[in-house]
């Protein structure tokens, strides 16, 4: 049974920074691309980052630059450091592996 459970959110500052952390257990996580995705109140679900297997990055155009995806292959985590935060970041954060969810963390940046 795949787990994911997601820490690291808050309330922030606008040009704050938090590092959201997801540990996956029941999963060979070294060889699954994982993502980050967000919700905010009243939107879609949106891609937030991406890392492939090989360590390759995706991001959406309005985190990049704020925004950085990384992996640990050997503690099984995926992490979002998030930089330069704006109210437009708020938003539940969710993480991805291979179709499994996390149960989402909520974000907020607010002065």
């Amino acid at each position: 049974q795949v787990q994911l459970v997601e820490s690291g959110g808050g309330l922030v500052q606008p040009g704050g920074s938090l590092r959201l952390s997801c540990v996956a257990s029941g999963i060979i996580f070294r060889t699954a691309p994982v993502g980050w995705l967000r919700q905010a109140p009243g939107k879609e679900r949106e891609a937030v980052a991406r890392i492939q297997v090989t360590g390759t990055t995706i991001y959406e155009d309005s985190v990049k630059g704020r925004f950085t995806i990384s992996r640990d292959n050997v503690k099984n985590t995926v992490h979002l450091q998030m930089d330069n935060l704006k109210p437009e970041d708020t938003a539940v954060y969710y993480c991805n592996v291979i179709g499994n969810w996390g149960q989402g963390i909520q974000v907020t940046v607010s002065s």
